[in-house]
């Protein structure tokens, strides 16, 4: 049997015959196996889930506790045999509960990495090499920042510079968007490990996911719903209030005391995304591998090939052909670059 035998994409998405289940699909299917939580990842609709504890829990927040006929929450590197077929999670480091996936059939072992970082991240499990007795014979990775200029800064810079910038306009709320299932809880462990022990104010869309991570052990300290009364404009001056960015630009974000726009993202590299979203004070805040990750992972893991995934495929692909390492892209739809 030849890996592409083992794994392959379809329209569906990534399918195992031999074990006949998914991994990650973007439509409902019998059975599917799930990475992390993120929409684009994470369906509705399915009829048994494999998938960590915590991302069943994200997925029922998400779409109610029927989301799927019958959830099957796996334990870190514990092994579960389908159809013959071995799979297990291992920690990926994107956001809580997210989780490579190890298959192994007959002599093939497979490791398809979803999303992941290596960077420190206090409010979900550090990213793990997958470790096997063999060597591995195919890595499938994402490559959303598979360039040699994306370079992430450390996370407390970034987040020193939004803490100066509280300290110089104490009259203005900074509105910092994020997404809300790892983003979110990320900035606000990094204000609390940075010092900044005020209250936190939160859009409503970001606290049922907040309040699932303190229930998980999470510290995020104070959180504040920031509901505005008519006439309570100044009552944010000096603050910080975290919410989605498209809530950024209807009438909701525009009813602070002379807010600041800011946005943590990995594109905040990117002066002209940056520019298009009229961000002011952009947050170079990722949740995904950098140029260096990416290839720090590869040679650590040291496959016989890389199957390489959403984002930009190119350079990567040539990099691992420059280093004697097979590689081609894997045709996936339906993976958004922009849940970051």
């Amino acid at each position: 049997m030849t890996p592409a035998q083992l794994l392959h994409p379809t329209p569906k998405g990534l399918y195992c015959p031999p074990g006949d289940f998914y991994i990650d699909p973007v439509t409902a299917v019998p059975r599917a196996l799930v990475t992390h939580g993120h929409a684009d990842h994470a369906r509705a609709g399915h009829g048994a889930v494999w998938a960590t504890r915590q991302t069943l829990d994200i997925m029922a927040i998400r779409y109610g506790s029927d989301h799927c006929r019958q959830p099957m929450p796996t334990e870190w590197r514990d092994k579960v045999k389908l159809n013959g077929v071995t799979i297990s999670f291992w920690p990926a480091g994107h956001v809580l509960g997210s989780a490579q996936i190890l298959v192994q059939y007959q002599d093939l072992q497979i490791v398809v990495s979803g999303d992941y970082k290596r960077g420190n991240d206090p409010t979900c499990a550090a990213y793990e090499a997958v470790e096997t007795e063999r060597p591995i014979d195919v890595f499938i990775t994402e490559a959303t920042f598979a360039l040699p200029v994306f370079r992430h800064p450390a996370p407390e810079d970034e987040i020193a510079k939004l803490l100066r910038s509280v300290d110089q306009f104490p009259q203005r709320t900074h509105l910092v968007g994020v997404y809300a299932l790892g983003k979110a809880q990320r900035v606000i462990g990094l204000l609390r490990r940075a010092g900044y022990d005020e209250t936190i104010y939160i859009h409503g869309a970001l606290e049922k996911l907040c309040s699932y991570y303190i229930d998980q052990g999470i510290e995020l300290g104070d959180l504040q719903s920031a509901t505005l009364d008519k006439g309570q404009k100044d009552s944010f001056a000096g603050k910080i209030v975290l919410g989605p960015p498209s809530a950024f630009v209807d009438r909701w974000g525009r009813r602070f005391a002379d807010p600041i726009s800011c946005f943590a993202s990995g594109w905040m590299q990117i002066r002209q995304r940056a520019k298009q979203r009229g961000v002011e004070l952009p947050l170079i805040l990722s949740d995904h591998c950098d140029w260096d990750e990416l290839l720090v992972t590869i040679k650590e893991l040291n496959p016989r090939e890389v199957w390489v995934t959403h984002g930009r495929d190119d350079a990567l692909i040539r990099w691992c052909e420059l280093n004697q390492i097979k590689a081609r892209p894997l045709n996936l739809v339906g993976y958004e670059e922009e849940n970051e």
